[in-house]
């Protein structure tokens, strides 16, 4: 809960900075000089643009937590919580790449299952690569859909 009330708060101080934003565009572009219109233009394409990646991340997110309950339900969400810890409380690197490993022969067994690419993109996270586990949750998302 306390996530989507951060979530919630940010979104409302986006808002309200896209507003303002967009505010200064529109008077830029009421000017009528060419160099207040091009500016009007390109500040007016900033908060456009701020819109779009908070709705494709809370997009994402929001599939992603979908998929999560389902695998919940079915009993097959992934658990990582037996694999040894770091004092830092991250997962030891071997450990972590052992049980990547399993994932990624579960993908390759079924290439066509969300689920097992759900997991893989689970195992990337706790290896540490977020960039790919993000990737692998869009194609976990598309094969869910």
């Amino acid at each position: 809960m306390k996530v989507r009330l951060t979530v919630g708060l940010l979104i409302a101080a986006l808002a309200v900075y896209f507003v303002l934003l967009a505010g200064r565009a529109v008077a830029l572009l009421q000017t009528g000089e060419l160099v207040g219109i091009l500016l009007g233009v390109g500040v007016l394409i900033l908060p456009l643009l701020g819109v779009w990646l908070v709705y494709s991340n809370l997009r994402f997110g929001w599939q992603t937590e979908k998929m999560a309950r389902e695998l919940d339900a079915d009993g097959l969400l992934p658990d990582a919580s037996h694999l040894p810890r770091r004092p830092s409380g991250r997962v030891d690197r071997d450990a972590a790449d052992a049980w990547f490993e399993e994932r990624r022969a579960e993908v390759e067994a079924s290439p066509d299952d969300w689920r097992a690419w759900f997991r893989l993109a689970y195992a990337y996270d706790i290896a540490g690569d977020r960039g790919r586990a993000r990737e692998t949750m869009r194609k976990a998302i598309e094969l869910h859909s």
